[in-house]
């Protein structure tokens, strides 16, 4: 889990989270009122909501637009979150069966992370790291 998380508030506009999302290079943002997540922005709603896609606009002209759309007008909602003291395994369960990226993380109803597939790829990684040859454990293979 990441417990730095970026956040936006449902009154900032898009330009703000692709802004956040370039410079942090983070690709979901929670959306936070009163400490509470109502939503979040992905790299795929930002994508949505571009003209630049459609129209090749200049970058000038696409940081124009966004700054025109709220946050709230895009943000998917509702969000699932995972709480603080649940199982990795059941985190990383409802991430597989909702098909989402990230989870935010909550504790009695305030975000204090936020568990990404990335943040999942490096603790695979991590621990298919213990087994090696030398050692004599057997690698794991994509294929059983």
């Amino acid at each position: 889990m990441t417990s730095s998380a970026a956040t936006l508030n449902v009154s900032d506009r898009l330009d703000l989270a692709r802004d956040i999302m370039t410079i942090g290079r983070v690709r979901h943002l929670p959306v936070v009122l009163d400490g509470r997540v109502v939503g979040i922005v992905s790299q795929r709603d930002l994508f949505r909501a571009s003209i630049s896609s459609v129209l090749k606009a200049a970058p000038a002209a696409e940081l124009e637009w966004l700054s025109k759309i709220p946050i709230c007008d895009v943000m998917s909602k509702p969000v699932y979150t995972a709480q603080a003291s649940w199982p990795l395994r059941r985190a990383v369960n409802l991430m597989v069966e909702k098909r989402i990226g990230c989870l935010p993380v909550v504790e009695d109803g305030t975000l204090i992370g936020l568990l990404s597939e990335s943040d999942c790829l490096r603790l695979l990684v991590e621990r298919l790291g213990h087994g090696d040859a030398a050692s004599g454990d057997q690698p794991e293979t994509v294929r059983p």
